[in-house]
């Protein structure tokens, strides 16, 4: 039988987007997933990952229980484009999400839809990013894309003491919670983790979603607990080994602190306030360590921690002065690269891998790993790779293909690029102007010598163009400038009405509110 969406009643070509429910017996039996991922986060700020300035004791246990891949990376590393990435298992060349604040189109066959047809109990906490205004709530119906069941979330807020969400009402009219004064990060996670409790209870398998704000700036002492930042206020950093000196040209924007692009990038930001932000990055990762804490000790409580996969990551990293560059939207490792560990400790034994596991690639692997690998949608792009966490032979993807379709949030030309990451190299292509650059990671760790022009490196080259270009070709990757994008796939150009596979539907795109 067919599970059939309310706002889906209108429409019965939508039931294309609806496959039948699976088997009943198995829902008792399968596992719960806990999905948590922080903003921002770079893969190596962390104590397991070799920071011997990061102070994260529950995350370095927990990695030593799970699976760590190593080169997990972001798809596209910006909120919004990994977020529809991550829910969806395609590309943000066929979900749209080629800017953030833009309202992702409905008609998508979610993790969600999967999990909830297989009898999962449904929740989603805290940052969720894929509408066109920061403060606009997301109401029941199609722009859940699928998250139909506990509710409690937010479109865009960064300022953590004063957070608030939005959640369903007795009457079913979505109510504003006011968390102001209170640590968001802190409250949220009480929230996923009063849900576990009520949902342990039942006789469903569930499924929640943690979505933490930090350590995405600002990074600023109020916007970090006192007794965390404490910690690192005596703490120097150096600058890393790739420093540059000046602002990188392709670079979409530049700190709050840098206006004039040039002087003022070296001189009051890097000379000055990158110290302060630093200090205040490491304090909100020792906060999140501690959140974490909380949810790991919860599941040990409740006695479901041996039937419950426990996901930690972050939707993309962040620069922090390497290569020119600040915040994301790179293909350099400090943005590109992001922490991704998975524990199930019924099936998984810990470990580390080397897979070049992408965000398309979550999706599936999740669903294998809690076995629907049959309930997969057919428009999935990435793999499953559930077959690495069973410690069993399969086909590891070659390389991880990076897509850089714009400005972070404005219809802005100049920044477009695309790029692919296997095991050794990096190889990326800018196009304003066709520059390409190649850096062999196992020789130069941090990318400091483009090797594109190098005879020595001429085979490799050709081997990941044409990688590229063979993938591009068959995800229908145009590579437009920004603009395009914005002419051609949007409606009224902040709603998402076509992507690379063409034109969505049944269902029509989201009215936008954004002018």
């Amino acid at each position: 039988m067919k599970r059939v969406y309310p706002y889906l009643l209108v429409i019965l070509a939508a039931a294309a987007i609806v496959p039948a429910k699976a088997n009943a017996q198995d829902e008792t039996t399968r596992p719960n997933i806990v999905f948590v991922f922080a903003d921002q986060l770079r893969a190596d700020t962390l104590g397991y990952a070799g920071d011997e300035k990061a102070i994260t004791p529950n995350l370095d246990k927990f990695a030593d229980q799970a699976v760590r891949f190593t080169n997990a990376v972001s798809v596209m590393p910006v909120c919004a484009a990994y977020r529809a990435s991550l829910i969806t298992g395609k590309y943000p060349s066929s979900t749209g999400m080629v800017i953030n604040e833009i309202n992702m189109n409905p008609n998508h066959r979610t993790i969600a839809h999967v999990l909830a047809d297989a009898g999962y109990d449904l929740g989603y906490v805290g940052k969720w990013h894929l509408n066109d205004q920061h403060g606009r709530p997301t109401p029941k119906g199609p722009e859940r894309m699928g998250f139909d069941g506990f509710w409690a979330a937010y479109g865009f807020n960064h300022q953590s003491y004063r957070s608030y969400y939005f959640t369903d009402g007795a009457d079913g009219e979505l109510k504003r919670v006011d968390l102001s004064g209170k640590y968001g990060p802190a409250e949220f996670t009480t929230v996923a983790m009063d849900y576990m409790d009520r949902a342990a209870k039942g006789n469903k398998p569930f499924a929640v979603f943690l979505s933490w704000n930090p350590p995405h700036d600002p990074w600023i002492q109020k916007n970090v607990p006192k007794e965390n930042y404490a910690k690192f206020k005596d703490v120097e950093f150096p600058l890393p080994e790739n420093f540059k000196p000046i602002a990188d040209a392709y670079m979409d924007r530049y700190p709050w602190l840098a206006f004039d692009r040039e002087r003022k990038w070296k001189e009051k930001f890097l000379d000055g306030g990158l110290q302060e932000c630093l200090r205040c990055y490491y304090g909100m990762v020792n906060n999140l360590d501690e959140q974490f804490g909380r949810i790991i000790e919860r599941l040990d409580k409740l006695g479901i921690a041996e039937d419950t996969i426990v996901v930690f990551t972050s939707d993309h990293g962040e620069m922090f002065g390497a290569q020119g560059r600040m915040y994301k939207l790179t293909f350099y490792d400090e943005a590109a690269r992001i922490p991704l560990l998975i524990r199930y400790p019924k099936s998984v034994k810990g470990g580390t891998s080397d897979a070049c596991i992408n965000t398309p690639d979550i999706m599936p692997t999740l669903l294998g790993l809690a076995g629907l690998g049959s309930e997969i949608p057919k428009g999935v792009e990435g793999a499953d790779l559930s077959f690495i966490l069973r410690g069993e032979d399969g086909q590891q993807p070659a390389a991880a293909f990076l897509q850089g379709m714009g400005h972070t949030y404005r219809w802005i030309d100049g920044f477009e690029w695309r790029a692919l990451r296997d095991k050794r190299f990096t190889y990326a292509k800018y196009l304003r102007d066709g520059k390409e650059l190649l850096f062999d990671r196992q020789n130069d760790p941090e990318s400091k010598n483009n090797v594109v022009d190098e005879p020595s490196y001429k085979e490799d080259l050709e081997r990941l163009r044409d990688r590229m270009t063979a993938k591009m070709k068959g995800l229908n990757d145009g590579f437009h400038p920004c603009s395009w994008y914005r002419d051609n796939w949007m409606h009224k150009n902040y709603s998402i009405k076509s992507a690379a596979r063409g034109e969505f539907g049944p269902l029509k795109p989201i009215e936008p509110k954004r002018k």
